[in-house]
């Protein structure tokens, strides 16, 4: 900036043109727009120091008419500066000691330690005077109100707040015309446009406020602001909230079409709003319609991997962004959208459960290839809420086998083991309610040991069904043992009571470390039965299936083929007494809340119930 000034300029002269030097050197340093955010935040804070320089100068002499409107706009540059980084306390201080001075010299009485009365007094005043200066303070006291989220104030002067908007349009248009007739030079430069500023704050707090009754279950108010404020002149992003959050209002509201409809609006507005895609996902998984929800899934992640979009803000608001104002906790909830890779699990699950199965090994592939790229801890740390690295692969595993690509499955869980098998302890309790507590010490740092148990346990079990799809029944045998093995290591304990072995009358809570053990008991006592059924070892292969129904008396494969080995033993009528009561379970579709490893698998020996069906008819009426 020069420090040569025309010295026939007076004081008040010397003062604007430091004041447009300023302002000036803010613009061709980039207004906000540097190559960093580093050189954004630097230039910022220069030019906040300067800006209070020149206020001491200006407020060393007593406040005369003749200046206030430099002091003023001194004052909304020096606070526009202290709000775009975020310093609102300092900010709001400086614009009430302005405001008090501004009052004294109009002659109002006034009491700044009683905010409310302080601020009516201000809006009378600028309603007695149209006073353009003190409307741009009030703008910016309206931003930082709305910045620190003190929406119950902004409720209490709404209407005045309101018609800053137009007020400011008004008097700009003054200013336009008394500029027009003098020289540019003598007119003190504002770092922003207030009238822009003033629109932006409009629409913002109908977002924040239609967000805070939504939030407290006000959905049809919500919705009125939110409707006024789509249809505000305002950057595209910020409308598409207004048709998220009114979609929002109409899902609470019990209207999902609806909802979508708003759903859709936001994305042709902005073709990134994430959360109108997450949105629309959910309500599709509301209304059952999974190939809706799995392309919802697909489109959002395309939409997350893609590079952030800045859009151009408003002409004349580089400084004080959407973002500043738009801080509620209600807002920030009602925006969330889950992580990139936690979307991409969900979409490789979903493929999976239907029947879309070679699509979710991709999506799989991919999501163990970003968590071992070179960001791997920075993407862990983002991916919260994922499954454990372990569960992954098993998860992984299980759909490759699926995909009848049983090597790659067998190699994943080999994983698995290698880090897991050697820090098991020699024996682990399961305490009441989903407690796991290991009985030896050491391991790994922070691990759980009964997890872990589970994790090794899951991995010889997908590797038993692998050979079994194989037809190798030897290595079948021997993995679906090596399973047993571990979980034998297992004991429940019930409050009070001495540890002991689970058994399928304990009432086990879906997903907990319990049913997870009794699931893989009863799987790998049925994939063993089913092993031994084909070399012919009748005996051993019946006593593993009835094994495995005491323990997970769901379990269908176990059901049919306990059956069937009775049927090769000669007791016919047990056999169909077996299968009747196997096809007599309900079929629920509770598998799809436990993890996809311990769905029973569609691999290997299957029974056709066609033939066993027939079997029973000829075999005639069954006597009990």
């Amino acid at each position: 900036m020069s420090n040569k000034r025309n010295p026939q300029l007076g004081l008040l002269g010397r003062w604007i043109q430091e004041n447009n030097e300023l302002v000036n050197k803010w613009r061709q340093d980039g207004g906000g727009d540097a190559s960093t955010p580093d050189q954004n935040q630097t230039n910022l804070r220069w030019c906040c120091s300067e800006f209070h320089k020149l206020l001491r100068k200006i407020q060393g002499i007593p406040p005369l008419a003749d200046h206030t409107q430099l002091e003023l706009t001194v004052v909304y540059n020096a606070c526009v500066c202290s709000t775009a980084q975020s310093q609102f306390s300092e900010a709001e201080l400086l614009l009430t000691q302005a405001t008090e001075r501004a009052l004294q010299m109009s002659g109002y009485n006034h009491d700044a330690s009683d905010p409310p009365v302080f601020w009516r007094t201000v809006f009378k005043s600028v309603e007695n005077q149209a006073n353009s200066c003190v409307l741009n303070l009030l703008c910016l006291q309206w931003a930082v109100w709305l910045a620190t989220c003190q929406l119950n104030t902004i409720q209490e002067f709404k209407d005045e707040l309101f018609s800053l908007v137009e007020a400011l349009s008004t008097g700009l248009e003054d200013d336009r015309r008394n500029k027009a007739g003098g020289k540019s030079s003598a007119i003190p430069l504002l770092m922003m446009d207030p009238r822009r500023l003033s629109e932006l704050l409009h629409i913002c707090t109908l977002i924040a406020q239609g967000a805070e009754r939504l939030s407290e279950g006000q959905s049809t108010e919500a919705l009125s602001d939110l409707q006024t404020a789509s249809s505000l002149p305002a950057p595209r992003t910020l409308v598409a909230h207004t048709h998220l959050l009114s979609g929002s209002c109409l899902s609470h509201m019990s209207r999902p079409q609806m909802a979508l409809q708003c759903y859709r609006k936001a994305l042709e507005t902005d073709s990134q709003c994430t959360c109108a895609l997450y949105q629309s996902m959910l309500i599709y998984r509301q209304l059952g319609n999974t190939q809706a929800e799995i392309q919802a899934l697909s489109l959002l992640h395309s939409t997350l991997m893609l590079p952030c979009a800045t859009e151009p803000a408003l002409p004349g608001t580089h400084l004080l962004s959407p973002s500043l104002m738009l801080r509620s906790q209600s807002l920030s909830r009602l925006l969330s959208v889950p992580s990139t890779l936690s979307v991409l699990h969900s979409l490789a699950l979903k493929c999976v459960l239907h029947g879309r199965v070679s699509e979710g090994v991709e999506y799989y592939l991919d999501l163990l290839a970003s968590l071992h790229s070179e960001n791997q801890h920075a993407v862990q740390v983002e991916a919260l809420p994922l499954p454990r690295l372990p569960e992954l692969y098993l998860e992984a595993g299980a759909a490759l086998l699926m995909a009848q690509r049983p090597a790659d499955c067998m190699a994943l869980c080999d994983e698995v083991i290698s880090t897991t098998l050697a820090l098991l302890p020699e024996r682990v309790v399961l305490e009441e309610p989903e407690k796991c507590e290991a009985e030896s010490r050491g391991g790994a740092e922070g691990e759980d040991r009964g997890e872990m148990l589970l994790w090794a346990g899951a991995a010889y079990l997908l590797q038993g069904h692998c050979h079994s799809h194989l037809k190798d029944w030897k290595q079948a045998v021997t993995h679906y043992t090596r399973c047993i093995n571990l979980l034998v290591r297992v004991r429940f304990k019930k409050r009070g009571l001495q540890p002991q072995v689970p058994s399928a009358d304990m009432v086990c809570k879906q997903g907990s470390d319990l049913c997870i053990l009794q699931r893989l008991k009863g799987l790998s006592l049925a994939g063993r039965g089913i092993s031994f059924s084909q070399t012919d070892q009748l005996r051993e292969a019946l006593r593993d299936l009835q094994l495995s129904l005491q323990a997970l008396p769901e379990c269908s494969g176990a059901g049919l083929w306990c059956g069937e080995v009775l049927w090769r033993l000669g007791r016919r009528s047990e056999a169909a007494a077996c299968w009747e009561k196997t096809w007599s379970l309900t079929t629920q579709s509770s598998e799809e809340s436990l993890s996809v490893y311990l769905h029973e698998p569609q691999t290997g020996p299957l029974l056709d119930s066609t033939a066993l069906r027939h079997r029973i008819k000829e075999l005639g009426p069954i006597t009990y």
